[in-house]
Formats: C-alpha cells, structure tokens, sequence
C-alpha cells in the first residue's frame, strides 16, 4: 500500500499519516521519501480529522480489493481470543482457508507474526487483509475490542457476521462507564453487511443492548434461543454437552473444560452451521479443537495440575475458579497480579474473587507499566475481609512458591499474561515466560 502510519516502512512516493504523535517522526518520513504529509497538527498539511482522512483513502482505493473476504467480527470483555482462533482453526479444519487477527497475532493456518494490539489499526488491518487475498483466504477472524472501535480503527469494514460474548468490568480508565463501554461495543452491530448476521449471548444481562431492530440476530445461551444449551457434563479430559437447534437436541463432545467455554464453543458451532455445515461434520471438527495458548494450558506436576491462563478481569478470574471447583481439587492455589497503568477499578475486585474462591491466594507483579508493583498489590488487598493470601512481588518466585504448595489432587493456577513472553516494567519489554518458568521448576 502506498499509505502508512509508520515513518520507517515509508518507501519514496508514498503518503505518511502522523497518526498520535506520529508527527515527531515527520522529518524522518519525509528522508526516506514521503510525498505528502497528513496530520492534525498544524507543522504541515492539516485535515480535520486524520482519521476519518485515513480511513476515506483506504476505502477509496484498497475497499474494492478486499470486499470479496467475508469478514466475522467479535466483541465483548471475555472470551474473545480463544472463540475467535477456535473459528479460524475450525474452517481450516474443514477446508475453508481463513485468517485470524487478535491478541496471539496474525495467522493463516499458522502465525505470521505478532501484532502490537488486538485489534491493529487500520492501515495495518488493510495491510493484513491485502495479504489475505494474495494468500487466497475466504474468511477472516477477527477480535474487536473496544479500543478499536471507539478510535474508529475499523470503521470502513463491512462484517458478515458480529457476534457478542458478554459485557463485564474492563478498560473503565478508557470508556469511564460501563454505559459508554456497552455504547462503544454495539458500534460493531452497526457495521453488518445487509446480509450479515448478529450473534448474541442472550444470557448477558446486556444482551438487549446489541440486539438491534434491523439486524438479523441469532441468539444462544442457557435461556430461550436460537442455540440453547441444555445441559453439559465436564471432566478434566473435557466435556460433553447438548445444544437444542430447531426443536431437535445436538450432543457435541469437547477436549476444552469450564463452562465459559461452552459458551466459546458455541459460537463456533453457530458459525459453522449457518455457513452451512452439517452436524455431523462440525461435531468432528468441535472434539478435534485444541485451546489457543495461553488459555487453559494444563501442565500435570504428579498428580497435581498447574494451569497458565490470561484471565486478567473480575469475571475471567471467577469463571476460571468456578471451573476448577467443579473439578473437585484437595486445594486451589491461585497466583495473581494487575497490570499497572490500566482500570484500578477492578484491583480490590479481583482480589477479592481469587481470596473467597481459592485455598492461598499469592499476590505479585504482572506488567506493573510505569507504576510500583508493591502499589498496585497495596490496591488489590486494601479492604480484604480475607488472609488467606501472602504477597511475593517478584513473578517467578511467586511462581515457583505456589509449585512448592502442590501436595496431592491440588491446583494451581498462574493468572493474567497466558501467552504473553515479557513483563512491561518502566516502559521495557523483559523477557518473562510463565509456561517455561513452570516447566522448570516441577
């Protein structure tokens, strides 16, 4: 493409948009020869809004490249990644070539590479989404948060289907309300193609917001609707469950545990159906699926489990505890952190959640940001009714102090980073990987 936001990548010809505070880096993209400079600022050719410039100019001229792909979206607090990345993998599986753009990166069957948010911005995407076609892809997957949406990084796109998980506490130091969070999130139910499809947890206590008039919605979930799930059994080696589609009762069998999952599960299978598999095919496909990283990721010490999981939010932290209970361990430990720099809000919640549900809970550092890890534990246990907790700041030792608690027919679980490999500590990325520190020290 001849536009970017990213003053190194700039080759002679092309337009520099100084995106944020892209215009420091005017002179550089200038050097390496930009033929015209777009910003907000007034150092050089001022618009309005570089945004809406930015997204007018992909649209006009790459729009007509990418249309053919069919594009499914999905927005809420949880369960994003693991539905997503179970999507792209299912119609890979069933010879469907698609992509997937989200937390873990950018893949076409396997990952290309990784992305620095979620959701890129918008040149990125169209970057991404150029390739897809070269690469032949018919679908692709994409995770949508809601930073993406309220900063306009996918507003030229055009969704075949937008599906909704579930709305709970996140990112109020951004959207400040849950109000303006919910608001920020139905914008991608706005985005629909005219023939594109709406997919809606109804059992959400904000499921009624995203169900709009003009869209065509296809609800799931334990309540009445369109894919209900009736009932559901889990073991440690997985679960099987039963899903009442048009009157009649599916039974599906799965490799993945915890009821959150289910409801992960299900979106895939709704995905598949209306595209226009058959049961028994998308039944073969969902035992088949195996969990992205860093979500669920089981490692057997004895005959104890340690488990590596992103779950970084009060309803993450609870659905993933109340998941383990319904293993019947001896013990639960839980070792957990807030990244600094984000939603306070949700510090003392969390705490309070991993305390009451959990045997020991350890406290420690998690991308403390440009913030003292020793605070932002301080914001965690001040107004704990609970002791059963210690504090060791230091990740890996808090680490290898919860393996040292495993007995017998005990877990542990490491929360909040999954698959991420660092630390952010003062603004520096540092290597850190909970898996491999696990792996060890059993």
């Amino acid at each position: 493409m001849d536009i970017k936001d990213d003053s190194r990548k700039i080759k002679e010809g092309e337009i520099f948009v100084a995106i944020d505070n892209g215009y420091k880096y005017i002179n550089e993209a200038l050097n390496n020869g930009a033929s015209k400079i777009i910003t907000d600022n007034d150092k050089i050719e001022k618009v309005t809004d570089i945004r809406d410039y930015t997204n007018n100019y992909l649209k006009e001229k790459y729009y007509e490249q990418i249309k053919k792909l069919k594009i499914i979206g999905m927005t809420g607090t949880n369960g994003k990644t693991t539905t997503c990345f179970l999507i792209h993998k299912a119609l890979n599986n069933l010879g469907v070539k698609s992509a997937y753009i989200g937390t873990i990166g950018f893949y076409i069957n396997d990952k290309i590479k990784d992305l620095k948010n979620t959701t890129p911005d918008i040149i990125e995407i169209y970057e991404l989404l150029l390739e897809c076609i070269n690469m032949n892809v018919e679908y692709v997957v994409m995770e949508v948060s809601s930073h993406a949406l309220a900063l306009k990084r996918v507003e030229t796109l055009l969704f075949d289907y937008a599906i909704f998980s579930n709305l709970t506490i996140d990112h109020l130091d951004y959207h400040k309300t849950m109000d303006e969070y919910c608001k920020t999130k139905q914008k991608l139910f706005k985005m629909l193609k005219k023939d594109g499809k709406a997919i809606i947890n109804i059992d959400d206590k904000y499921s009624s917001k995203f169900l709009l008039k003009e869209n065509k919605n296809v609800t799931y979930g334990e309540n009445k609707s369109n894919y209900m799930l009736t009932s559901y059994n889990m073991q440690l080696t997985g679960m099987t469950f039963n899903i009442m589609i048009d009157g009649q009762e599916h039974t599906f069998k799965t490799t993945l545990i915890g009821k959150y999952n289910l409801y992960n599960i299900i979106c895939v299978i709704i995905v598949l159906n209306q595209i226009g598999f058959n049961m028994v095919d998308i039944k073969e496909t969902i035992l088949n699926l195996k969990a992205p990283i860093g979500r669920m990721d089981i490692i057997r010490k004895n005959n104890n489990i340690i488990i590596i999981d992103y779950a970084h939010t009060p309803d993450a932290v609870s659905n993933i505890l109340t998941t383990v209970k319904e293993l019947n361990p001896n013990h639960i430990y839980t070792i957990i952190g807030c990244g600094g720099n984000r939603d306070k809000s949700k510090r003392p919640k969390m705490a309070n959640i991993a305390c009451q549900m959990s045997t020991k809970v350890i406290f420690t550092s998690d991308n403390p940001r440009f913030e003292k890890p020793s605070e932002i534990i301080d914001d965690m246990v001040n107004g704990l009714n609970s002791s059963n907790y210690e504090i060791v700041v230091n990740r890996k030792k808090a680490i290898i102090r919860g393996i040292q608690m495993l007995k017998k027919s005990d877990i542990l679980l490491v929360l909040g980073k999954g698959h991420e490999n660092y630390q952010i500590i003062n603004g520096e990325k540092i290597y850190f990987d909970d898996k491999k520190i696990v792996i060890d020290n059993i």
